[in-house]
């Protein structure tokens, strides 16, 4: 060593020394800074500046990097908290926040807790937010939920300098003795609406039967009507032709009727012998004058 003293004299030292020292300052003096950081720097304890990501420099020896804090997005870990609804229910509700640190000058200064104070306030709007709804309220609303718990929560950490990404409410449980009283409640529902089914299909069921009893009466009285301007059409061409031929022409229509009858007497099964009355032998003789005279 002191042959290298020797060697180098004084002027050599001082060379070294100086060149050292600029070393020491350009190490001091330059701050490489990660893409997923940002870093605080100090100068005689107070606040000088945020280092964000990149080359940077600062004044050797007065300024320090006093804070290297992540800008990445971070997860609370799942809680639980108990909450009391408007209709006396109580729940247990179990919630995820997701946030990240936006301004680290707010964070590393404002708050020394991050996560637990984070979780405490979202336990406090959780609780505060349920006590307004219903139970039912807080089954089918959920999504409205989150986001009022996501808005309030972001404005009470907003001088923390932290940016809530996504709140979530992971479930909803209830005690067991509210779970029995549910379900009772359930099926009793199911039940009423059972009921109100079959009494429904019930008074369809008569409806129709009413209504088929109705259009086959309707249907029998149109038929009867129908019958009745038959006949009805039939005795008035009857009396038109009596009106226009006089009696002769009736006197015809009954004696050809009578040969009818007697011809259908006399064709069916088992007639070998027909009993004529005296007077209708004087009705065929007519009925055949009148037919010859037709003829």
């Amino acid at each position: 060593m002191e042959e290298i003293f020797e060697i180098l004299g004084g002027g050599g030292i001082a060379l070294l020394v100086v060149a050292g020292f600029i070393l020491l300052c350009i190490y001091k003096g330059v701050r490489i800074v990660s893409q997923s950081e940002k870093h605080v720097v100090e100068r005689f304890g107070r606040l000088r500046t945020v280092l964000g990501p990149g080359i940077n420099f600062i004044v050797p020896f007065l300024d320090r990097v006093a804070h290297q804090i992540s800008i990445l997005e971070r997860q609370l870990p799942n809680a639980s908290q108990d909450a009391i609804t408007a209709d006396n229910v109580l729940v247990q509700v179990e919630t995820s926040v997701f946030y990240r640190i936006t301004e680290p000058e707010k964070t590393v200064y404002r708050i020394r807790d991050v996560d637990g104070a984070i979780a405490t306030t979202v336990a406090g709007i959780v609780r505060a937010e349920i006590g307004k709804m219903e139970l039912d309220e807080v089954q089918s609303n959920r999504a409205t939920l989150i986001t009022t718990i996501k808005a309030l929560v972001e404005d009470a950490v907003d001088n923390w300098g932290i940016e809530v990404t996504r709140a979530e409410i992971l479930d909803v449980n209830l005690d067991q003795a509210t779970r029995d009283a549910m379900l009772q409640q359930l099926n009793a529902e199911r039940e009423r609406r059972a009921a109100v089914t079959r009494a429904e299909g019930d008074k369809r069921s008569v409806e129709l039967q009413a209504d088929a009893e109705l259009y086959a009466a309707e249907q029998a009285a149109k038929a009867r009507r129908i019958e009745a301007e038959a006949e009805a059409y039939a005795t008035g061409v009857v009396a038109q032709a009596i009106k226009d031929n006089g009696l002769e022409a009736a006197q015809y229509q009954v004696a050809l009727k009578q040969v009818e009858s007697l011809n259908a007497l006399g064709s069916s099964q088992g007639s070998n012998t027909v009993v004529v009355p005296a007077n209708a032998l004087e009705a065929f003789g007519d009925a055949f004058k009148m037919l010859k005279g037709r003829a």
